[in-house]
């Protein structure tokens, strides 16, 4: 052995403290800048999809709201069928109905047999077709 190989054998105590850096002002503005940008960027695409997805959304609704609309026009026009025969029904048998309506009115109880006797009364050459209290 000779000296330079006993030298490395002896553990130095070397002080090898951390560098503390600096900190880059102009790296670090730039990082905030590109950190801005790209949440704004997401923001902005985020705004994008929920007007697109509400857009979507309001489409189905007109479409439902839309069939909504033509099944209750279907059955206001089936009331409004309904309603013109009952109509006629009652234009036919005024008298009896006001007869009816009278009674009614004056809280008189009518029995069953006499409310048919008055739905029973046929005009001359009136045809029933089958229905016995609603001629046709």
């Amino acid at each position: 052995m000779n000296a330079t190989d006993f030298e490395y054998a002896i553990k130095k105590d070397v002080r090898n403290n951390p560098i503390i850096r600096e900190v880059d002002e102009a790296r670090q503005r730039q990082l905030l800048r590109a950190v801005g940008i790209g949440a704004l960027l997401v923001a902005v695409l985020l705004f994008s999809a929920w007007q697109h997805f509400e857009l979507v959304q309001h489409g189905y609704l007109m479409e439902r709201l839309q069939q909504e609309r033509a099944a209750e026009e279907e059955i206001n026009r089936l009331l409004e069928a309904a309603d013109q025969e009952a109509h006629a029904i009652v234009l036919k048998h005024r008298k009896n109905t006001q007869k009816l309506a009278e009674a009614l009115l004056m809280r008189e109880t009518l029995t069953k047999a006499e409310i048919l006797e008055l739905f029973n009364e046929r005009s001359p050459g009136e045809e029933t077709f089958g229905f016995e209290y609603f001629p046709v």
